[in-house]
């Protein structure tokens, strides 16, 4: 490769006699350029690819060392000779020192030497530019990273720190270079609070690499505390031997705080911070080991909120959430701190009872929690009221293991709510039996609506008066092509509580919609039809929008259809009852409340709803002729609904004497065996023609 020498020299002799020896050197091959002064040679080094200067320091244009600084400020990294007499190298050594490679003296130009020594100096020169590539290299790369790199001599003393370093140790490089590593790095156990010794110390006196303890805190220059950790190895010279070591470390207190919170997270529910499943497992099993060596007992509750998915689906999962965190305050203010009260999700809650001596326990807390959902929950301008239905089983009984005592509770929590909702109820074998039923009941659900195993039934609804038949109430039966006719009683709870009330509700709109209409369209005369709604339908988003799109696509009139809801389902949340009930008499529906009485009614709120018929339950119209309270009731509900211009039905009328009864008091409708079964839509059909006899 040709190496391009600049000679700066006044002196033709001095100039021939290097191109000479240069030109025909075997070191070469050497390009040659020869400039008599400073200003050209500075022009010339302006484009660069000289590999190196000589230089006479004495030229016309410039005299002495300013020469040779004028040259290097240009040049700093071209390597520069001196061109010197024999009588005074003095000038010649004074360059040296501010970074001339060497000087050259004059006599020996002609040397076979000058070309090998230039040629060594040029491979020098490019070694070095490769090292401090490498270095700069190097130093970006450490300087780039994360990790804190910190680099000692033999002594343990501190020569290197990257940025990292600086930053995590709070010491700058100046400031370092020079400490013991143990007091930039001033590092101490996470749990005894000990002094460490820095593994840095032990890699220098055994040669190997070390690392720190688990748990080592990092005391920075400001007195602040990190966690790290780190690798530390040695550092070895050409010849092998150890000549520093270095050690390298990283921050690790947000991922300490991340592995706690995610393990907190595995064990724990996100909305509420109750323990999960998972950790409510874990407790039932160290709960029983400990009952197993005490000979004692522990009780498992298993909660599901009553009306909590209406809630949800009418004011928004917002509201549902905040719900949900108010039950699980509640819930965890009714018991021990010995117990645990956990989430299984959606609104279901599970509570472990420990050192529990008897079933008295169990219902102790059992009925505490009822009583303290009683209470109203406030939220998002709301007050919601929930009440939960509780199953109870109990170790060593209805159990041996974590799995069996939740699923029994979790049968038995069924049957609460079969039983009415808001109580509770221990565990026994029988229930097993129910659940089984309950499952077969709930697949064959689904494949009922699938194959139109529904039909709808019409009761008559009759004036007490003139025993004119004014109305019909549809009600859903179920032909199961085994089973034959199945009540409502037997599977209208089950498709509440798996959602599939929902879809059987739209189609028995839809069907008492389309059935009305038919007979209007032969002439059959009928005021209405009554159609139950239940809670889950009530409360959905899309309620009002599916009704008036059955309306529409059946082309029943709207004031032909009358929507029966319970008393209890619209207390549940007023005043969103409210909305919905104006948004439906806005459309022209008739609007019925159900098991009137049964309830928690206030009068303001019944004033309040856009009521158009009050139905007496027939609990209340059965017992008139036994019970001077249900008479009482009845008469009140009566003269209730006449003063507030709301027509009352009188439900479950079976006999003349609760028929006089009814009279007397100016009821104006009622529906019962007395007047007539609930009879498919063909014999109500015929009723109609016939009338009442």
């Amino acid at each position: 490769m040709t190496k391009r020498v600049l000679i700066i020299t006044g002196n033709a002799n001095d100039a021939n006699e290097l191109v000479n020896v240069l030109g025909t050197a075997r070191d070469g091959p050497f390009c040659i350029e020869w400039v008599t002064l400073l200003s050209e040679a500075l022009k010339r080094l302006l484009t660069g690819d000289i590999d190196v200067i000589l230089v006479d320091l004495l030229l016309a244009d410039s005299q002495g060392i300013e020469t040779f600084d004028q040259l290097f400020a240009a040049v700093p990294h071209t390597p520069i000779m001196i061109l010197s007499p024999m009588d005074n190298e003095r000038l010649a050594w004074e360059a040296v020192q501010r970074g001339a490679q060497g000087h050259l003296s004059k006599g020996y130009f002609g040397s076979y030497l000058v070309p090998q020594s230039l040629g060594q100096i040029i491979q020098r020169k490019a070694v070095e530019e490769t090292l401090f590539i490498e270095k700069n290299r190097a130093e970006i790369t450490l300087n780039s990273i994360s990790d804190a790199v910190i680099g000692t001599d033999m002594a343990g003393n501190i020569d290197y720190l990257n940025i990292a370093a600086e930053k995590m140790t709070g010491w700058s490089r100046d400031e370092a270079r020079g400490l013991p590593i143990s007091k930039v790095m001033h590092i101490i156990n996470g749990e005894t609070r000990e002094i460490e010794r820095n593994p840095v110390e032990l890699v220098l006196l055994e040669n190997k690499p070390m690392g720190l303890t688990a748990g080592t805190i990092l005391i920075q220059h400001d007195g602040t505390e990190v966690s790290i950790e780190d690798s530390s190895a040695p550092i070895h010279d050409l010849g092998g031997q150890i000549s520093g070591a270095v050690i390298v470390f990283h921050d690790i207190t947000v991922a300490q705080e991340m592995a706690l919170k995610m393990a907190y997270l595995a064990q724990h529910d996100f909305l509420t911070s109750l323990p999960n499943r998972v950790l409510l497992n874990d407790r039932i099993m160290q709960a029983i080991s400990l009952a197993k060596r005490n000979d004692s007992h522990l009780a498992v509750l298993f909660l599901d909120l009553d009306n909590f998915k209406y809630i949800n689906d009418s004011l928004g999962h917002e509201t549902g959430d905040k719900l949900l965190q108010s039950v699980a305050q509640a819930l965890s203010a009714c018991v021990r701190s010995s117990d645990t009260v956990s989430r299984q999700g959606g609104d279901e809650f599970v509570i472990l009872l420990t050192q529990d001596k008897n079933s008295e326990d169990a219902s102790l807390t059992a009925n505490k929690i009822l009583t303290a959902l009683a209470m109203s929950h406030s939220i998002a301008k709301h007050k919601l009221h929930v009440t939960t239905s509780i199953g109870i089983s109990v170790y060593p009984a209805d159990g041996q293991d974590a799995e069996t005592l939740i699923k029994n509770a979790d049968t038995a929590m069924y049957h609460a709510k079969e039983k009415g909702r808001n109580n509770y109820q221990f565990f026994s074998s029988s229930m097993n039996v129910r659940a089984v039923e309950r499952q077969v009941i709930e697949a064959n659900l689904r494949r009922a609506l699938e194959q139109q195993e529904f039909v709808v039934h019409y009761q008559p609804k009759v004036n007490l008066n003139t025993n004119m038949i004014t109305g019909a109430e549809a009600l859903l039966r179920w032909i199961h092509p085994k089973w034959g006719m199945v009540l409502p009683g037997r599977f209208v709870p089950i498709a509440e509580a798996c959602g599939l009330i929902v879809p059987i509700g739209n189609w028995v709109l839809r069907e008492a919609c389309e059935q009305t209409k038919l007979w209007k369209e032969v002439g059959l005369k009928i005021d209405s039809i009554t159609v139950n709604i239940s809670a889950l339908e009530f409360r959905r988003n899309d309620f009002v929008d599916g009704v008036q799109t059955i309306l529409h696509e059946t082309g029943l009139e709207p004031d032909c259809l009358q929507l029966e809801i319970t008393e209890s389902v619209l207390m549940r949340d007023a005043e969103s009852s409210t909305i919905i009930l104006n948004q439906l008499k806005d459309m022209g529906v008739q609007l019925a409340v159900d098991d009137f009485g049964t309830g928690y009614s206030s009068l303001s709120y019944l004033r309040q709803f856009p009521i158009d018929v009050l139905k007496i339950d027939r609990s209340f119209v059965r017992d008139i002729d036994s019970s001077k309270d249900s008479s009482i009731i009845v008469s009140a509900v009566i003269a209730m609904g006449n003063s507030l211009k709301q027509r009352v039905v009188a439900e479950g009328v079976d006999s003349q004497i609760q028929l006089d009864f009814l009279k007397a008091l100016q009821c104006e409708e009622g529906q019962g065996y007395f007047f007539s079964r609930p009879l498919a839509a063909d014999q109500f059909a015929a009723l109609l023609t016939t009338g009442i006899r």
